[in-house]
């Protein structure tokens, strides 16, 4: 059992990792690996642009690879080695490290901050607190452009801070939902488009497309189905995912986001500034009205609903998974 526990208790950690996060989210005085991943990210760039010169592009995707693959093999050997101490210290690490790759309770606070803003109508305080979750200009948002934010940012959450995580950690346990995060946390970091990250970015950018290129296409169907439970307008969402799905620059991010502003009937995404620079984007969804405050806490109602509806799924493919993969195979040790 002692050898097995790793295999065994992953869909319990899972489960457990999902009560944390649901209850705690991210104590800012607890170490997070996401600081750890962005440490090794910010000096590996200064490394590896002082080693590779000139071939940025070649320099990011040795960045991409060594980060990627120390986030994945620390957490995989570490539980290793607390299964080997004891089944129980091995549940606990592996719980632990399920929590801290969930975001959903954190996306929730900040949201909710720009909520208890808006709903005040003290715009400056609103703008202040969505700028800490979006990367777009807020200092001339109005008050509905600061909702529709938000709630955009509700939306990409689910999939690239909820859905993702609970899918590979699904597939490859911990170490595989820790690579996930890594991945992520370097878009954010090198991802862009402009002269600094250009090409250095190109391998974190295009590895975050295809990694949550499937997370994203779920997410999308999900907030459909949590629309239909909660009583959101299921038909509506359904209508402007299919329509609008693809007015993303992203790949994937149109698909949350049009589910969203369907299921709301809002007008999604449009013109933004970024850095002081107009940036022209498709508007997703319709204006069927103007948006108002309580559009913040619904979003954040259905992040959850989809969450709730994928978890079963998620924690049933991954006990079946490791069946298949360490038990029927004749593992040593197994029943």
């Amino acid at each position: 059992m002692k050898d097995l526990g790793f295999f065994y208790f992953g869909p319990l950690a899972m489960l457990l990792g999902f009560l944390l996060d649901l209850l705690l989210g991210d104590p800012p005085s607890l170490p997070h690996p996401v600081r750890g991943i962005g440490f090794l990210v910010s000096r590996g760039e200064k490394a590896l642009r002082g080693v590779f010169k000139n071939r940025e592009r070649l320099a990011g995707t040795v960045l991409v690879v060594a980060v990627g693959l120390v986030s994945f093999l620390l957490p995989l050997a570490a539980l290793l080695v607390f299964y080997r101490i004891s089944v129980w210290a091995g549940l606990l690490a592996e719980t632990l490290l399920c929590w801290q790759i969930q975001a959903a309770r954190c996306m929730q606070i900040e949201a909710m901050k720009v909520y208890d803003a808006a709903e005040t109508g003290d715009l400056p305080r609103a703008r202040r607190a969505v700028s800490m979750i979006v990367g777009r200009d807020t200092a001339d948002l109005s008050m509905g452009q600061v909702i529709k934010a938000a709630v955009e940012t509700v939306a990409e959450n689910l999939s690239d801070g909820v859905i993702a995580p609970l899918f590979f950690t699904a597939l490859g346990g911990p170490a595989l939902g820790m690579f996930y995060k890594a991945v992520n946390t370097m878009d954010s970091m090198i991802g862009y488009d402009d002269e600094r990250y250009l090409l250095f970015g190109r391998s974190a950018a295009r590895l975050d497309d295809a990694v949550n290129w499937i997370p994203a296409r779920l997410s999308g169907r999900l907030l459909i189905l949590a629309a239909a439970a909660l009583g959101f307008d299921h038909k509506n969402a359904a209508k402007i995912y299919r329509r609008d799905r693809g007015k993303h620059a992203s790949p994937n991010s149109g698909r949350p986001e049009a589910a969203c502003a369907g299921a709301l009937g809002l007008a999604l995404a449009g013109d933004a500034w970024y850095g002081g620079k107009l940036l022209k984007k498709q508007v997703i969804g319709d204006a069927l009205r103007e948006p108002v405050p309580a559009d913040i806490p619904a979003s954040v109602k259905l992040m959850y609903g989809a969450e709730l509806i994928f978890l079963v799924p998620a924690l049933a493919a991954g006990l079946l998974l490791r069946f298949a993969v360490f038990v029927l195979p004749g593992c040593p040790g197994a029943p």
